[in-house]
């Protein structure tokens, strides 16, 4: 195993990371803007009113998005598992 091995396998490593971390991400996101815009309009400045339907919605999206992020694992782990037989 050589330097451009390591860099390859990490390099699949971070973009498995952003990719299944993505739906929950993005749905905290939509819903902390969604959140902010509403205490915006109303005044209404409670710090915990956040907290709840995020993660609601956090888990609401990896539950739908369980499929698809156990997929891009199971790919990572099947290119680690092959470049293990082959020996790098």
């Amino acid at each position: 195993m050589n330097e451009a091995d390591a860099l390859e396998i990490m390099q699949a490593a971070m973009r498995t990371v952003l990719i299944a971390s993505g739906p929950a991400v993005l749905a905290a996101m939509v819903v902390g803007v969604a959140i902010a815009f509403l205490q915006a309009l109303t005044q209404i400045q409670e710090m915990t009113l956040t907290f709840v339907p995020k993660i609601v919605a956090i888990l609401l999206s990896i539950g739908l998005a369980a499929p698809f992020i156990g997929s891009q694992i199971y790919l990572f782990s099947q290119l680690v598992f092959s470049r293990v037989q082959s020996g790098f």
